[in-house]
């Protein structure tokens, strides 16, 4: 009886033990979920400044501050239809609206004096002030904007925007494309008029389409094969390939060595009325040709000759021929 009993009580403290540590390991545990927690509190009060868009937000209330309602008591044309604005529904860090005070700053002062010069004004301010106000919000959508022909033409974004008085209400924008774009761009304007275009006049696409208003990371290629290559393929993607035979001129060139962007007076916005035209170009009837390739006596190399997309009709890359010939032909040449 003594041997069981001295078990039950080793048993009872072992079991002790266990619970304690157990308590123990609890208590470390949650210790150390509290330390965890503190940490990512600190890091969010000093990052959770920033927007979704990952930019430094802008200041909100403070002694200079006035109260939005008073706004709307001088200036109701510019707040009646303020709710419907996309920038009514956005959310600042903290859980705050967008108010006045968001885009024109401390609104105290102008309150009580009327001092004009207290408030930002996006129509007198310079370009980079307004940008820089824009930017707190958008600079992380809009990271390659000083970068982009805008943004170095000192083109702001109130040049294009409206935030009050917007004409198409989607983006805000003064007015809708292409109308828009044709303000700075009216040299453009005609060749959408041509017999052969893109339908922009139409509404059936729009510049930007094409276009990064704001600048991208090809923004600096924007002539170049490449460029060219991803902006129009996004549409024509029966040229893209990848192809077992490539034209060279294509990589090289680009698609704007053969077509016409906009638009033009030749099927295919093609560069020339000939297409034989600008095949010899490059496939000119000299031993020194830029192609490095002989004269073939079967060519008439003429561009009153027939066309030679009849026979080399792949000519934007093949998967059959290295001369691009249509696979009929390939066929009768095996």
């Amino acid at each position: 009886m003594k041997v069981c009993q001295s078990g039950e009580s080793v048993l009872r403290k072992l079991k002790a033990a266990a619970v304690g540590k157990r308590l123990v390991l609890q208590a470390r545990f949650r210790l150390l979920f509290g330390v965890a927690m503190l940490c990512a509190t600190a890091m969010a009060a000093q990052t959770g400044e920033a927007n979704p868009d990952g930019q430094q937000a802008m200041q909100h209330a403070s002694t200079d501050s006035a109260d939005t309602a008073v706004c709307a008591t001088c200036h109701k044309e510019v707040v009646k239809n303020f709710d419907s604005n996309p920038h009514s529904g956005a959310r600042m860090p903290g859980g705050k609206g967008v108010t006045c005070e968001s885009c024109h700053g401390p609104g105290k002062a102008h309150e009580e004096g009327g001092d004009v010069a207290s408030i930002f004004d996006p129509a007198t301010a310079t370009a980079k002030d307004v940008d820089e106000k824009c930017q707190a919000c958008h600079g992380g959508r809009h990271v390659n904007f000083e970068r982009s022909s805008h943004g170095k033409g000192n083109v702001s974004c109130a040049g294009c925007h409206s935030v009050h008085a917007a004409v198409a209400p989607k983006h805000l924008l003064k007015l809708a494309q292409p109308e828009l774009c044709y303000q700075c761009h009216n040299d453009i304007k005609p060749q959408f008029s041509m017999p052969f275009r893109h339908k922009v006049a139409e509404g059936l696409i729009q510049c930007t389409d094409c276009h990064d208003a704001h600048g991208d990371d090809r923004e600096s290629q924007r002539h170049t094969s490449a460029w060219q290559f991803a902006v129009c393929t996004k549409c024509h993607a029966a040229m893209a390939g990848p192809f077992v035979y490539e034209h060279a001129a294509v990589k090289a060139e680009g698609c704007t060595a053969c077509h016409f962007p906009h638009g033009g007076a030749n099927p295919k916005l093609l560069t020339q009325a000939n297409v034989n035209t600008i095949c010899l170009q490059c496939h000119s009837p000299s031993l020194n040709s830029m192609t490095g390739q002989p004269a073939v006596p079967a060519h008439s190399h003429s561009a009153q000759g027939q066309s030679c997309t009849s026979c080399h009709s792949n000519i934007h890359g093949s998967n059959e021929s290295n001369a691009f010939l249509n696979s009929t032909q390939e066929k009768d040449n095996r």
